[in-house]
């Protein structure tokens, strides 16, 4: 009975150590799982990504930095990829439509992480639900293929350069083009010295005091004519400032408006002379005939022609004027001569 009783003691030490390190076990994957929690503890919820490098399953889900679960199982869906997390319950109230997840970086050596921004504001995003996907950041591939497509330019930049191609490369290869830069420099220069001695209008300007003062004069002289004009002082001030004037411009602008909509409109006499077309033609056929009628006058046809053309009909004409006054004065000195009444009775 002894024996027994001390076999039944063994086994029960065995027992209580193998609960003692299972419990210790859990406990030490408990702390080293941080905040992922249980098994039992955790919901599944799915990102689609169009690149998921350097991400495997059992990489780190961060909320806002900190560690709320894993990745679970990551799968090709036609040319995106789905990842499904398992995060901790507790912060599920954090991760809302409004949430976005990105690819993070864990090292440098290419590890990467899925990083959720938290949001209260939003609606709780359900088990298997999808959380909206951000833009991917460059990955270190991406930015070695920009690097080298940086360089490759740069090459090409320098191969263009030493060939003379663009203004850099004719300014490094070009010896007409660097002689001309440096009369151009030498000219500057003369004309800084000529500056600094006082020579011409704005040399005299900066180095004459009674030039300066008398810019500074016309200076004020115009900011006081300005400041005058706006108090409405003078005639210009007057004009600029009084209401009526205004008012009258106003009207002006708008009888102007009325008649050229009147105009326009082909209403009155000029606006049918600029819109009707028959008007119009019979206007130039009126000039054409007064210009044909002056024509002929400068070529001496007709009465008018020859009397505007013909000097000796134009001496008949006078003549026969004088000869009419003449006997017309006459007539008046001595009527009785020219104007005889005989009475016959039968």
């Amino acid at each position: 009975m002894p024996r027994t009783r001390s076999l039944a003691w063994s086994e029960l030490k065995v027992g209580v150590v193998t609960i003692a390190a299972i419990g210790i076990a859990a406990l030490t994957i408990f702390l080293l799982t941080g905040e992922r929690g249980f098994f039992w503890q955790r919901y599944n919820l799915k990102v689609r990504f169009g690149n998921v490098a350097g991400l495997n399953p059992g990489s780190s889900v961060r909320l806002a930095g900190v560690v709320v679960g894993s990745v679970d199982e990551i799968s090709l869906v036609d040319d995106q990829v789905d990842v499904v997390v398992q995060i901790n319950r507790a912060f599920g109230r954090r991760i809302t439509t409004n949430s976005v997840a990105r690819l993070g970086s864990v090292s440098l050596l290419g590890e990467s992480a899925v990083d959720i921004t938290p949001s209260s504001t939003g609606t709780p995003i359900p088990e298997w639900g999808y959380v909206p996907a951000g833009r991917t950041p460059a990955q270190l591939s991406d930015m070695t293929d920009q690097a080298s497509r940086g360089l490759d330019e740069l090459t090409s930049l320098l191969h263009d350069v030493r060939t003379g191609r663009g203004t850099i490369g004719k300014f490094m290869t070009d010896e007409q083009l660097y002689a001309d830069l440096h009369r151009f420099v030498g000219s500057a220069t003369d004309l800084t010295e000529g500056l600094k001695r006082g020579n011409g209008t704005i040399g005299r300007l900066l180095r004459d005091p009674k030039a300066a003062d008398a810019l500074e004069r016309s200076l004020k002289n115009v900011e006081e004519v300005t400041r005058r004009i706006n108090a409405g002082e003078g005639s210009l001030g007057k004009l600029l400032q009084d209401e009526r004037f205004l008012r009258s411009l106003a009207a002006a602008r708008s009888s102007f408006e009325t008649l050229a909509g009147k105009l326009n409109r082909s209403e009155g006499t000029a606006g049918k002379l600029i819109n009707d077309p028959a008007l119009f033609e019979r206007l130039n056929s009126v000039t054409q005939r007064l210009d044909q009628l002056v024509t002929r006058l400068n070529d001496g046809e007709g009465t008018a022609g020859r009397l505007l053309k013909d000097r000796q009909l134009y001496e008949n004409m006078n003549g026969a004027v004088a000869d009419l006054r003449s006997l017309i004065t006459d007539i008046r000195k001595d009527p009785k001569k020219f104007l005889t009444v005989r009475i016959s009775i039968f």
